[in-house]
């Protein structure tokens, strides 16, 4: 359904808005810059002014996931549950974003912004490694990755809905026990 036309305020905002309902109905691939001008009442150039082109709005929404994901990790504390749940967390509220930011291939990933944004958003992670307990692989430096690894992986399930039906209705709940159980103290 079209909007009504846009008529003042900040117009890459609105683009950025309009993209990101794009993405989260149909996916990055699909979305084009002449339907966003559309859902936003603007000619088709208006975009292309503000954002060059298709790689270019999807660069700028990337990296608006990526502080996104940084701050709700942070917020979340430096325990290693918490910062997981709140990963699995952002990945639900988030869909459109979280979609997005893992197919580098659809935006310009080594721009210098979105570079920051995903170490911002990698060191929050890793920072829940910290006050992890004792357990089988922590030491290793592969745990932040088996870290990633796991929560990002329940995330895609999850959203894909392969999960057991009995996991529950709450996604970040459902999670905490499948970090625990990687970390879980040896025996």
């Amino acid at each position: 359904m079209a909007r009504q036309s846009y008529h003042h305020g900040d117009l890459r905002r609105a683009i950025l808005d309009a993209a990101i309902e794009a993405i989260g109905e149909s996916g990055p691939g699909a979305m084009s810059l002449r339907e966003l001008a559309r859902r936003v009442g603007v000619s088709h150039a208006a975009p292309q002014h503000h954002f060059g082109d298709k790689a270019g709005l999807l660069t700028a929404v990337a990296c608006q996931g990526f502080e996104l994901l940084a701050d709700a990790l942070t917020e979340a504390g430096g325990e290693l549950l918490d910062v997981g749940t709140a990963y699995v967390d952002f990945a639900v509220t988030h869909r459109a974003h979280f979609d997005l930011m893992f197919q580098p291939k659809l935006y310009h990933a080594d721009a210098p912004e979105v570079r920051a944004a995903r170490e911002r958003a990698g060191l929050a992670l890793a920072g829940g490694l910290q006050r992890m307990p004792a357990g089988p692989g922590t030491a290793s430096a592969h745990a932040p990755l088996a870290a990633w690894s796991i929560v990002h992986g329940f995330a895609t399930l999850w959203l894909a809905g392969a999960l057991p039906e009995d996991m529950g209705d709450d996604p970040a709940a459902a999670a905490r026990p499948v970090i625990e159980l990687l970390f879980a103290r040896g025996g």
